[in-house]
């Protein structure tokens, strides 16, 4: 497995397996065939409600702490924000049955971002977090947190597939020293990913499946990937995507298919804001 290393010396693995929508009662078997398939990065969240079944597929998997590494969420914290930051990284952790996390991601840029921060740079000081950072944050929240804190986060886990590549904002957060990370890698098959003409003979120039293609396409940019499945066959194929690499020319074809914009949500949206922001957790 490539890995990448973080901003503070902390090695990541380029290839990870997410567990976003996949139901808690299905999660311990899909985390235990990622594991067998090969996986080591584990990215989950809070609000994913599967943490527990993450913990369980690790304790039994046998393989040794130090060869995992596991990612979850912080989601927006009622005041006190830095407070309620500890207990919620207490409550993850639990619910996973680790000592320690190798990263934990603010999961939304919304509510005391400063005081959940802050709270994160010392579970960092602490080592109880080995690597910190953020998710879905967009460049004008991402150096405004850079510049009045102490700490700059190690990644910045958005939305990059074909459809949305973040090629300058990829960028941007290289000068800044912040790791690239991928959601909705595949865009959930959206525009008709799977059946892309483009990708699909690119696919057959390598005997590749399309979703090899995207994946390829993403760790060759060095843009960390994790994606989610709950077929053992599938994630052996996923996991397959290291030995062929693509040309320039296939990159250039590959960019042209940026439409520039989220094919999900805008996490601008005054009406997104208002929802996001106002959920909590059970």
């Amino acid at each position: 497995m490539q890995t990448v290393t973080l901003n503070n010396g902390v090695e990541m693995p380029l290839l990870g397996f997410g567990v976003y929508q996949i139901p808690a009662e299905d999660t311990e078997r899909a985390v235990s065939e990622a594991l067998a398939a090969g996986y080591r990065l584990l990215d989950t969240a809070a609000a994913y409600g599967n943490e527990e079944a993450v913990g369980h597929a690790i304790k039994s998997s046998g393989i040794a702490r130090e060869e995992l590494f596991v990612t979850t969420k912080l989601w927006v914290q009622d005041a006190l924000a830095e407070d309620n930051t500890k207990r919620a990284f207490e409550t993850s952790l639990n619910k996973l049955g680790l000592d320690y996390l190798d990263l934990y991601l603010m999961h939304q840029p919304f509510g005391d971002v400063y005081g959940q921060w802050r709270a994160m740079e010392a579970l960092n000081h602490e080592g109880a977090a080995k690597a910190i950072g953020v998710a879905n944050f967009y460049p004008d929240r991402l150096i405004d947190l850079i510049v009045n804190n102490e700490i700059t986060p190690q990644v910045n886990q958005i939305e990059t597939h074909p459809f949305f590549q973040r090629a300058s904002y990829q960028d941007l957060m290289r000068e800044h020293g912040v790791q690239i990370q991928s959601w909705g890698g595949f865009a959930e098959g959206k525009n008709d990913l799977f059946t892309n003409p483009l990708l699909t003979a690119i696919g057959k120039e390598y005997g590749k499946s399309v979703a090899q293609v995207v994946l390829r396409w993403l760790t060759q940019r060095g843009v960390v990937a994790i994606p989610k499945s709950v077929r053992a066959e599938r994630m052996a194929e996923n996991f397959d995507v290291f030995d062929f690499q693509l040309t320039d020319e296939q990159l250039a074809r590959i960019a042209t298919l940026d439409t520039g914009g989220s094919l999900f949500f805008d996490h601008r949206d005054p009406e997104m804001v208002t929802w996001l922001a106002g959920r909590r957790l059970v």
